[in-house]
């Protein structure tokens, strides 16, 4: 089967580019970007807005600020925002000052901030849920993965902890070397742009990843998604905003104007799914992702989720959560980082992970996120009720199977 229209796996190089990520983040590599970084930062004190983003639907309030020049009416000198083919280049980028605001998965800042000591805090979310376990189509239950081999995006990523929950809760031991047994599922880290290629050609039985790649193995037909991870983490966020800690101390008018624009970004797309499909499609002329409209317009537009189709098979398990297939609301909950550090700890992450466990999940939460930017622009954009929030900022996290 030829590889579909939208594959980019030739710029990915994966594994050179997982083995370069793993390598930034150690003390002694990354310390020399970090230098870097404070000294590029030190030398711009007026740099402009530099956005870093994938090509995912992660990466939308941060495109539809840009592209509806939400930055701008803020008062802010912003750049055309700059497409990354992989994690490691995408971090590297931000570590060495050439981007000041990207959408990031939501472990790997805890893996910046903690495992690598960067000076960054995540300041919003840019979404929830968005996601989902895509796999072959003889596969019709978590049960069916024994002994198979399951891609994920990077070891730090909320799908790596939702997919072994799953897993675990099947009985079914996520291994990272080795040929998996009749119980055990094998996890290999694979770009984006490759899963789909690899489920067509049966290289592996299934992947969890950010949309629209679910949505790609539907309209393609060489998959169906067998869970979506919104249905078992109620509302989680996948990707989240990370900014300079510098730029939040030193310029923190300017950190507040960059939070306003994604802000009201979200407040946008919640009333204009449809046009976010098309700024977000290849046939905008601002290219910002290479997927087609089809694919973007079945996550993002709620009246084309099929309900009764992913209930009957499975994929929408808790249907009193009348869930979106992706949401967006900016605010970080702490209890969602608690819970994300909790998980985490519990959770196979191959590669250098010992800071996980001496990790505090009450003080991460305190530590990890700013939210003094979001809270502002939030009350500023109708308050918590127009992003369906409670006016405490608090809640309950829901985390079934």
């Amino acid at each position: 089967m030829s590889k579909p229209p939208y594959d980019f796996s030739a710029t990915f190089k994966t594994r050179r580019q997982l083995l370069k990520l793993s390598a930034l983040f150690s003390a002694s590599a990354a310390l020399p970007l970090l230098q870097m970084a404070n000294a590029a930062r030190a030398a711009e004190p007026d740099a402009p807005l530099r956005i870093g983003y994938l090509p995912i639907t992660d990466a939308t309030p941060l495109l539809v600020a840009h592209h509806n020049s939400l930055f701008e009416q803020q008062g802010l000198e912003v750049e055309k925002p700059r497409l990354f083919r992989s994690w490691a280049q995408i971090v590297e980028a931000f570590l060495a000052g050439q981007v000041n605001a990207v959408h990031l998965l939501s472990p790997m800042t805890v893996w910046a901030r903690y495992g690598s000591k960067s000076p960054a805090k995540v300041v919003a979310w840019n979404h929830m849920s968005g996601s989902g376990l895509t796999v072959q189509h003889h596969i019709n239950s978590v049960t069916d993965l024994g002994g198979t081999t399951v891609a994920i995006p990077f070891w730090y990523s909320l799908h790596n902890v939702v997919l072994q929950h799953l897993l675990k809760s099947k009985g079914l031991e996520p291994i990272s070397d080795g040929e998996p047994g009749p119980n055990q599922v094998k996890l290999v880290v694979m770009a984006p742009s490759d899963m789909v290629p690899a489920l067509a050609n049966k290289q592996i039985a299934g992947y969890t990843v950010a949309e629209p790649f679910n949505a790609n193995a539907e309209v393609l037909k060489v998959g169906k998604i067998l869970r979506f991870t919104g249905d078992v983490w109620k509302d989680h966020a996948c990707c989240v905003v990370l900014m300079h800690e510098q730029d939040l101390e030193q310029r923190p008018d300017w950190s507040q104007k960059v939070v306003n624009a994604i802000v009201q970004a979200q407040a946008w797309i919640q009333e204009n799914r449809q046009e976010t499909a098309r700024i977000l499609s290849r046939d905008n002329p601002q290219k910002y992702t290479p997927h087609t409209y089809e694919a973007l317009a079945n996550v993002l537009e709620p009246e084309r989720l099929d309900a009764a189709l992913y209930e009957n098979s499975g994929a929408m398990v808790n249907t009193a959560w009348n869930q979106k297939r992706i949401d967006f609301q900016p605010y970080p909950f702490p209890s969602y980082t608690e819970e994300l550090i909790r998980k985490l700890q519990g959770t196979l992450v191959s590669g250098q992970n010992a800071f996980l466990h001496e990790l505090d999940p009450a003080f991460v939460a305190r530590d990890l996120v700013d939210d003094r930017f979001v809270k502002q622009a939030i009350h500023a954009n109708g308050g918590p009720a127009a992003f369906g929030l409670p006016d405490s900022f608090s809640r309950e996290e829901t985390f079934t199977v």
